[in-house]
């Protein structure tokens, strides 16, 4: 036998046993057999470096060295999520509006668990792994090929397809035995713990370096099967049999239900049963069968009518309330978080929970040492919902009036349930403001996850958002990486790209910087809308809220806070350390072309376009002097529709409203 006969012959034999193992959960072989067949097959790679590995091969699983970032990826057809039904009541709706729709004729569904995870498509040419795409916002999703290639349920050659170009999509989760032993690690290692397996699986699959997803053992199940964008079978229940032909692992407990009678008891059946799985679900989703019927059932603006999510009911369980403490969130929220008597609520022990503000807890009438409910909503967040006894020795809550962790002063607008400390460079508000200043969106600071400003936070490196801007490479490149066991050193090629991005973040509009100080009440859209109006940094910072307010869509409220932060020392002297780092401070934002062709007319946008996203339309019909707005009224002059609009386009048409589609757009633009 040559070697490249050997070669195959291994790679054949350890898929068949990955199948077995990871999918069937029917092994054959020991785990020793198992990594001896690995150690031979990359003995044998490494002994012949003139025979290519191939993209296929089990050893590309193991994970490459890190990357500098993610790109964008435009998804084939947008990854939409479901409407939700909280009980079987609006199942039953749900049920009636499909009846109605199809005209009485019949109909089945799939009912699928529904899994706690992040979804993912994953791409195939000639039935090798090629490309992964995460959900992201439906219509753009992140290329984590590397990462998701050491997945061990996503084949890296399927089995015969009749498709030269396929796409599968699905779900990453973690098993709750992962997640504990995650856990485990991180608190001997004196990290901070991950809530709950979903963002662990979401935060694994989206680290830099894809050996850290390689330690993670995450799963995809995966529940649709498409080819150029379009389903490829004529029934949903005959795609998910195709892709376990495929060798995918599909959910086994899926079932052919005949009507709601079969749909509801597969739903009870399940809420029941659910602790008996090695994984987290919070429903059950129920999709109908053929594809021909869900094509005329179509979609609304967010979701298709033709599938629901059933969401179980929330689990709960009795406990003390030991104390209450306060933590301080990016914008400067006060919230008061629960301390709990230890208690197991749906298999998870539960010893903290949140109490949103300080009027939830005045409602509640809730005092220190009460014994009280507490819930887990959707297996994520845990709450306390009421007070079933109140304590023999009851002491009240009072909020702070200076914060907790800088000792600054604590504001509560009035008519505003939230109190906020102020101090932009507050310690416990900073990681926050950091993450989130140098976020897609804001300051597009690529690489400067949690890991990396957790480090430089506790080295002393950051004590402020201007700090950004004196790092260096040899701050970064000793840095580790998140969670992993081999310590391997950030490096100074990543370190580099990381601080090429931060300079590059000195010419980013103004829109972007506003955005980025984290000014309550302030988001993207008012940062947009401050810098068409002020020439400046200086000249919004210097405003006074009468002038703010002239500010379309700027109210008193959003005013006032724009007022009290500039008032704030800290954060004035912020601004100033940002003017000294080189960040642009004059605006170069336009407000909408007042004699374009669009003058003095209101957009509103619905589905998905061919050859553009909703921001790039939003502006160049800002630049025909056109506005564009979030829902249709009779103030509507034009409605542009593309793929999988649904109700606004049902209310425009209901209104007598134009409706063009994009070529109709372009041909108005001129383009």
């Amino acid at each position: 036998m040559t070697v490249q006969e050997r070669l195959e012959q291994l790679r054949a034999e350890i898929r068949r046993h990955e199948y077995l193992y990871y999918v069937l959960d029917q092994p054959e072989i020991s785990d020793a057999e198992f990594d001896g067949l690995m150690r031979e097959l990359r003995e044998l790679e490494q002994a012949h470096p003139e025979i290519p590995v191939p993209p296929d091969s089990p050893t590309m699983r193991v994970g490459g060295a890190p990357r500098e970032g993610f790109v964008k990826v435009r998804h084939s057809a947008p990854m939409l999520s479901l409407d939700n039904a909280l009980n079987e009541a609006e199942l039953r709706d749900f049920d009636r509006r499909v009846r109605e729709l199809l005209g009485g004729e019949p109909y089945q569904y799939v009912a699928e668990l529904k899994l706690d995870g992040l979804s993912m498509a994953v791409h195939y040419e000639d039935g090798v792994m090629r490309q992964a795409v995460t959900r992201g916002d439906g219509i753009e999703g992140e290329d984590v090929t590397e990462n998701a290639r050491t997945i061990r349920t996503v084949p890296l050659r399927t089995k015969a397809a009749p498709w030269p170009r396929f796409e599968v999509r699905g779900e990453v989760i973690m098993t709750k035995a992962a997640f504990e032993r995650l856990n485990r690690e991180r608190e001997e290692q004196g990290l901070p713990l991950y809530a709950n397996p979903r963002n662990s699986a979401a935060g694994s699959l989206r680290v830099l370096d894809p050996s850290i997803t390689a330690s993670r053992q995450l799963e995809f199940h995966a529940y649709f099967l498409l080819v150029d964008g379009r389903y490829a079978l004529p029934s949903h229940w005959q795609a998910l049999e195709k892709l376990s032909e495929l060798g995918f692992r599909v959910d086994p407990q899926r079932r052919l239900c005949r009507g709601i009678e079969e749909l509801a008891a597969f739903c009870r059946e399940w809420e029941e049963k659910r602790d008996s799985l090695p994984f987290e679900i919070d429903g059950v989703v129920a999709k109908v069968d053929s594809i021909e019927q869900q094509l005329r059932l179509g979609w609304t603006a967010k979701a298709p009518r033709w599938a629901i999510a059933f969401k179980f009911t929330p689990r709960q369980a009795e406990t003390v309330l030991e104390n209450i403490e306060v933590q301080v969130g990016r914008t400067g929220t006060l919230t008061p978080v629960a301390r709990l008597r230890p208690v197991v609520v749906g298999g998870v022990t539960v010893t903290n929970a949140t109490l949103h503000n300080e009027d939830y807890i005045r409602e509640l009438g809730l005092m220190i040492g009460d014994r009280v409910v507490v819930e887990r909503s959707g297996d994520v967040i845990p709450r306390v919902v009421r007070v079933a006894e109140p304590g023999r020795e009851r002491r009240p809550f009072v909020m702070p009036k200076e914060c907790p962790d800088c000792g600054g002063p604590v504001f509560r607008a009035e008519g505003e349930a939230a109190a906020r400390c102020i101090n932009t460079s507050c310690p416990a508000r900073l990681k926050e403001s950091i993450l989130h200043f140098c976020s897609r969106g804001v300051m597009d600071i690529d690489g400067m996850g949690d890991a990396i400003v957790a480090q430089l936070m506790a080295a002393g490196r950051l004590k402020s958002i201007a700090d950004l801007y004196s790092l260096t490479v040899a701050d970064l490149a000793p840095l580790e990486l998140e969670g992993e066991k081999a310590r391997r050193r950030l490096g100074e090629k990543v370190a580099a790209r990381i601080i090429a991005n931060i300079e590059a973040s000195k010419m980013k509009p103004l829109s972007r910087l506003i955005a980025g100080l984290g000014i309550p009440f302030v988001g993207e859209r008012t940062a947009q809308l401050l810098a068409r109006s002020f020439s400046s940094l200086d000249e919004l910072m210097e405003a006074g809220e009468e002038r703010l307010m002239q500010v379309e869509e700027v109210g008193p409220k959003v005013a006032a806070s724009i007022r009290r932060y500039f008032a704030e020392p800290h954060n004035r002297e912020l601004v100033e350390r940002l003017r000294q780092a080189g960040l642009n401070f004059r605006s170069t934002e336009t407000a909408p072309a007042a004699g374009g062709p669009f003058a003095g007319m209101t957009f509103v946008l619905t589905g998905t376009l061919p050859s553009m996203t909703r921001d790039e339309a939003t502006r160049r019909i800002e630049a025909a002097g056109g506005k564009v707005a979030g829902s249709v009224s009779r103030k509507t002059s034009v409605v542009v529709a593309g793929a999988e609009a649904g109700s606004k386009l049902d209310k425009a048409r209901e209104l007598g409203i134009p409706v063009w589609d994009e070529a109709e757009l372009l041909r108005r633009l001129g383009q």
